[in-house]
């Protein structure tokens, strides 16, 4: 079963930032568009970001200014840099590596933005 481990989540202040990481198994990564999806209490999992193996991003509108996504080739791992957070952005936040045949998914990381 592919592991991809999550970590940086935690609790914050309107305002803030947090970096989740998230790393995977080599042969994974290198294949792989890798992203960031959310789900907030009581709501569906939406994406927050994704980047492809060459490097081109996509965002979610809500968080475009505020959120960049990166990935480190020679560590195998996804970095997403959440700054001016906002209590709406309260969420687990997921790890994701997606091709055309499969996604695999991390176990989550909690964020919760106060006001």
């Amino acid at each position: 079963q592919v592991q991809l481990v999550g970590s940086g989540g935690g609790l914050v202040q309107a305002g803030g930032s947090l970096r989740l990481s998230c790393a995977a198994p080599g042969s994974i990564f290198s294949k792989n568009s890798m992203g960031w999806y959310r789900q907030p209490p009581g709501k569906q999992r939406e994406l927050v970001a994704q980047i492809t193996s060459g490097g081109s991003t996509n965002y979610a509108d809500s968080v475009k200014g505020r959120f960049t996504i990166s990935r480190d080739n020679a560590e195998n791992t996804v970095y997403l840099q959440m700054n001016s957070l906002k209590p709406e952005d309260t969420a687990v936040y997921y790890c994701n590596a997606h091709n055309s045949f499969s996604d695999y998914w991390g176990q989550g990381t909690q964020v919760t933005v106060s006001s």
